[in-house]
């Protein structure tokens, strides 16, 4: 990474924009001069990266001339809305929100996973859900030794997800609940401390929520896998950061709990964590922070003679959204494929 590179963050003062910030320094990405782009009220806040103090723009039509790279986590209408002017600028955008991972055109990318779906890019590269990233990251490597026939997840998923608002409101709502008040909401239509419900997404003619639709489609996607069986049901909890998820494998022959640890063990961006003595297994609280995904208690599925159970917890805001991007962007420099269409022709 000998060359250093001119990068705009869109979205710089939210859960995952600083996340970025603090991963871009971390990791010492190569960045020649960075950008901090918000909405209005965000206009004057200051950042220090490193060891400068950086201040935060207004995103506007001028904002992306001479930017390499933008790192987008501003919510898919900003997405929709910007991409494509950063593109017709000169600059790769790696988006964090929705707005393009289901688009044909545009790699959905893990890169521990598809790494070389990225070199097909127009310009635009999609991160994916935060849940799917970490369950990809687990089954990945069992996948690839012997296809999963079909998966079935359950989702435990902290209020990171929903930004640091949410994470706010949580810790208001059980101050208030513990001093015999009533809970208020606002980032969530019910209270979510010591409560937890469905994920509030809308829901499909199936009953499906949009979240659990994210899991079937992206993984579908990432995995080079249309026909996949797949079936989530997304829940929140009174977490603050990192989700969990519970996941049940069928393959269509055994599958030995002791062989898909030793595959666990060997991945990249997973650490597993299992002590059966001590009942000790991965936790959010454990998980927040890390780089690594945590699995563990991997087990022989009692009910089907080809199915195994995995649990993780993984970090939500790092792997989950800004650790991936950042991947993504390293992914591009070191293989040179940091262009745009205009730049190749």
């Amino acid at each position: 990474m000998a060359h250093s590179y001119r990068v705009a963050i869109l979205g710089a003062t939210g859960a995952v924009g600083t996340e970025l910030l603090t991963l871009l320094a971390e990791r010492n990405f190569p960045v020649k001069d960075l950008k901090l782009l918000a909405s209005p009220r965000s206009v004057g806040k200051t950042v220090l990266f490193k060891d400068e103090t950086l201040s935060v723009e207004a995103v506007d039509d001028s904002s992306f001339d001479g930017v390499d790279l933008v790192l987008a986590s501003a919510g898919g209408a900003l997405s929709k809305a910007w991409a494509p002017k950063a593109v017709a600028a000169g600059a790769v955008v790696i988006d964090n929100s929705s707005a393009f991972r289901m688009d044909p055109q545009t790699p959905l990318v893990v890169p521990e996973v598809n790494p070389a779906a990225a070199a097909s890019h127009q310009g635009i590269i999609a991160n994916p859900n935060c849940t799917t990233i970490l369950m990809a990251l687990a089954v990945w490597p069992l996948h690839q030794v012997q296809p999963v026939r079909r998966l079935v997840v359950a989702t435990y998923q902290s209020a990171s997800g929903a930004g640091a608002r949410a994470m706010e409101e949580v810790k208001r709502q059980a101050t208030a609940i513990l001093n015999g008040e009533n809970p208020q909401t606002e980032a969530f239509p019910y209270p979510l401390a010591f409560n937890l419900f469905p994920h509030n997404s809308p829901l499909n003619e199936a009953g499906y929520c949009q979240e659990e639709m994210k899991m079937v489609n992206e993984t579908r996607k990432i995995f080079s896998e249309p026909d996949l069986r797949v079936s989530a049901t997304c829940v929140r909890v009174p977490v603050l950061r990192a989700h969990s998820e519970a996941i049940n494998l069928e393959f269509s022959r055994p599958f030995s709990p002791v062989h898909a640890k030793r595959l666990l063990e060997q991945a990249s961006g997973v650490k597993v964590v299992e002590d059966w003595q001590a009942n000790y297994f991965p936790m959010p609280m454990d998980a927040s922070g890390q780089d690594d995904i945590l699995v563990g208690r991997i087990r022989q599925d009692i009910s089907h003679p080809c199915g195994l159970e995995l649990w993780l917890s993984g970090d939500q805001i790092r792997k989950g959204a800004a650790l991936n991007a950042v991947q993504i962007a390293e992914l591009l420099v070191t293989r040179q494929w940091l262009h745009t269409p205009a730049q190749v022709h």
